[in-house]
């Protein structure tokens, strides 16, 4: 899915060999740990947000055919280069991935009460909109299972800094799996070539981290890539509530 418009990460993985080997190291331990959490702590979903990270997740669950549920959620406002990725994966891998929306009474009250832009103006305000829209379907996502896996890294932002591979989710229940979490920007997009992975058009428009099309914009060169999330906003503040331990 690869335009050409824009080079991308790791474009020189086929040349450097200590490079190669090092990702070939990070999937093995990134499958270990999949498998843990279907061996250990069944039933287990991953809740695939359909970023870079999340599609390498979904490449290794279909390619080693683990017994891992796969969902998303989609908030009513997802852009639709996302909406075609999600129909490009599900064809490429074969795979159901379940969908969960908003409430609708919860969307429309929330909408009357404060407004369909409202997350511009206060992170009281957009943190609210990011529960109707993200937190309350993961919470039914996740209800009934022992544990999900995510695509954090924590290289991601200051509020993943330090993330474990994995830890006790306590705001939900149940583990929480992180097999990127010592993954840089490289190692992904390593893998993406190098497996041919398909993946959101965005990235190649300097996307480099996508969320709800009003919430994401494109970043300039230098710029830190969760710059485009939320950038109105100060960077100990750009989470949606969906990992609440980074913040």
């Amino acid at each position: 899915m690869n335009d050409g418009i824009n080079p991308l990460p790791g474009s020189d993985v086929f040349g450097d060999r200590h490079r190669q080997e090092a990702l070939t190291e990070k999937t093995e331990s990134a499958v270990l740990l999949l498998r843990t959490a279907v061996s250990a702590h069944a039933p287990a979903v991953f809740a695939n947000s359909l970023g870079a990270e999340d599609m390498v997740l979904t490449d290794l669950i279909a390619r080693e055919k683990l017994d891992i549920g796969i969902f998303s959620i989609d908030t009513g406002r997802l852009p639709p280069e996302t909406h075609d990725l999600l129909h490009a994966a599900g064809r490429h891998y074969g795979l159901a991935i379940r969908l969960y929306a908003p409430r609708h009474d919860l969307l429309e009250a929330h909408v009357n009460a404060s407004g369909v832009n409202s997350f511009y103006h206060s992170v009281a305000l957009r943190k609210a909109c990011c529960h109707v829209r993200k937190v309350e379907p993961l919470q039914r996502a996740l209800a009934g299972k022992k544990s999900w896996v995510t695509g954090l890294r924590a290289q991601q932002a200051l509020t993943r800094a330090g993330l474990p591979a994995r830890h006790y989710d306590a705001a939900n229940g149940l583990e929480k799996f992180n097999p990127l979490h010592d993954w840089g920007e490289n190692d992904v997009w390593d893998y993406i070539r190098s497996r041919k992975v398909p993946y959101n058009r965005l990235h190649d428009r300097n996307f480099p981290s996508i969320g709800c099309a009003p919430c994401t914009r494109a970043v300039a060169q230098g710029e830190d890539i969760r710059a485009g999330r939320w950038w109105w906003e100060d960077p100990q503040n750009k989470e949606c509530g969906l990992h609440q331990e980074t913040g």
